[in-house]
């Protein structure tokens, strides 16, 4: 296990060095990538990457994980946030899914991750003329929270005027009923870089920024890739008797790399989000159908208001996905459907973000798809594994570990314990009761920091669990780093040092947009930049 260690400058210089680490340098990771053969090599830092590699450990595999970008920096940290039972599945029959959706869910947000996420309570409203009748949308939400064990309450039929209470900007006129229910959110990034760092504490070797140039092979068979250090320009090679293609979009790219004739197998779907000031307190979210199929969604969420999203056809370079004018316009108008108008001013956006659904190739509706996951096995023994949802992140881990075990020639399962040996609801680091980490850090005998506000507690508490302790430890010791990042951000400079030693960070997106909420709060200021960017090179 990673054992964390507290390096600092001199503390007669306040403006030294600071460090914080508990990972290598890239070097030595380097070092480490290309010196061995491992088990596995995962290709591909998003969330079914990171995983099937933490899955892949925990079962005594050598695991070995690189991304050509940094963990979870693509559709993995794009998402709507979300960890749901599916409530849309109901329409076509997949009560089977539902309950398996609601059984991970509940296991992330009460027994793996009760720091990284939390219940959420939503309001369906209907509307006079709308696609669903009040009758129907109460039967459904009532089976859907059967099916989750009635553990977020009774699924029922709400007034306007008691919903309005709890969500002041919702729109009032032609609102004939709303039926509530529960699911729970989480913030998508932290819980990609917690499970990264799952991964490593039991035993797998990582590096972000590191880009395959080339595939390696034995007899015809893909052993290895050939990398380069995105940062310096190294180039350096890793070498496995199994190698798992988990790029998302980019899957199709590699797997070319193996078979230049091989079909494509995929299909991507863009969905934009948009990220508000709240105009006031929300007390539920809103899940608002758009039409027979879709819903679009009014989530409170880190302070801010995020919409969204939208469900169209990509056929671009997914390195390039973003928002558009359109999108913009689509996102704001059909928020309007339940939304009141002076909560949507445009002036009140402080960011917008777009990833890539990554659906089984085929004809239809993007809307209509199923997100299920699709693992393939290419001529040169490559297994792809691409599609899923964020909610059943543990699920699609332990799927590919099963296959993997039952690969011909090279099989993994003489070298891994069974999974049904393993505990299934392994909690990620820093584990604990979020209220009492945030007490604990504003109490007299718990916190390092006598000025430590109120909101900067509760963020540290719901983003780092536990482990907020040894932020605030850091900064208690060296008091330059208890400052804001910005003064209207929860977020004290300690958290860039954390990110930089101890969480991959290599560069300010890194830090400002994954690590921390200051990009979607829109406080990404020069100034802003350049204090984070500063410490980032005191490496």
């Amino acid at each position: 296990m990673t054992t964390l260690q507290h390096v600092s400058g001199p503390e007669a210089n306040p403006t030294g060095p600071v460090r914080f680490t508990a990972n290598v340098g890239r070097a030595e990771a380097r070092e480490q990538l290309g010196s061995a053969t491992f088990d596995l090599l995962v290709i591909g830092g998003g969330i079914l990457g990171i995983s099937t590699a933490w899955h892949a450990a925990q079962s005594g595999l050598r695991v070995a994980l690189v991304d050509a970008g940094d963990f979870a920096g693509a559709t993995s940290s794009a998402s709507s946030k979300l960890l749901h039972g599916g409530l849309r599945y109901l329409q076509t029959g997949a009560v089977k899914l539902v309950a398996e959706n609601h059984f991970e869910r509940r296991a992330v947000t009460r027994q793996v991750a009760p720091h990284l996420s939390r219940p959420l309570k939503f309001y369906l409203p209907v509307y006079k003329g709308g696609p669903h009748g009040a009758a129907k949308l109460g039967a459904g939400v009532f089976a859907y929270s059967a099916l989750s064990g009635f553990g977020d309450g009774v699924g029922h039929l709400l007034s306007p005027a008691k919903a309005r209470a709890a969500v002041p900007e919702l729109r009032v006129k032609d609102l004939k009923a709303v039926a509530v229910y529960g699911d729970s959110q989480m913030n998508d990034a932290r819980m990609a870089l917690m499970t990264t760092r799952a991964a490593v504490e039991a035993g797998a070797s990582v590096l972000n920024y590191a880009e395959v140039t080339g595939l390696r092979f034995t007899d015809g068979r893909v052993t290895g890739a050939d990398l380069r250090d995105k940062v310096d320009g190294t180039e350096f090679g890793v070498n496995a008797h199994v190698v798992l293609n988990a790029t998302g979009p980019w899957v199709d790219h590699l797997r070319r790399m193996e078979d230049r004739g091989a079909d494509p197998s995929i299909r991507l779907s863009k969905g934009a989000h948009l990220v508000l000031k709240r105009t006031a307190d929300w007390g539920a979210a809103l899940a608002t159908p758009v039409d027979k199929y879709r819903i679009t969604f009014a989530l409170p969420w880190e302070d801010m208001l995020l919409l969204g999203t939208t469900d169209e056809v990509y056929e671009g370079d997914p390195g390039q996905v973003s928002p558009t004018k359109a999108d913009f316009k689509q996102i704001l108008d059909e928020a309007s459907l339940s939304v009141r108008s002076q909560q949507l001013n445009p002036e009140l956006i402080t960011y917008a973000f777009a990833g890539l659904r990554v659906l089984p190739g085929g004809p239809g509706a993007t809307a209509k798809a199923k997100r299920e996951t699709v693992v393939t096995e290419g001529r040169g023994g490559m297994l792809s594994v691409a599609g899923g949802k964020w909610t059943t992140f543990r699920h699609i881990g332990r799927t590919v570990m099963k296959k993997l075990a039952a690969l011909p020639g090279y099989s993994l399962g003489q070298e891994m314990e069974p999974m049904a040996n393993l505990p299934h609801r392994l909690p990620l680091p820093g584990i604990a009761n979020p209220h009492a980490v945030a007490h604990r850090l504003l109490s007299d005998g718990g916190a390092p920091l006598p000025n430590l506000g109120e909101d900067t507690a509760k963020h540290l508490a719901t983003h780092y669990g536990s482990l907020a302790f040894d932020i605030t430890r850091l900064a208690g010791e060296h008091p330059e780093l208890a400052e804001r990042v910005h003064p209207d951000a929860p977020e004290i400079m300690a958290q860039v040092v954390y990110a930089r030693d101890v969480e991959w960070a290599e560069t300010a997106d890194d830090v400002l947009r994954r690590r921390t909420t200051l990009m979607i709060r829109g406080l990404d200021t020069p100034e802003v930049r350049a204090k984070v960017q500063a410490l980032l090179d005191r490496k």
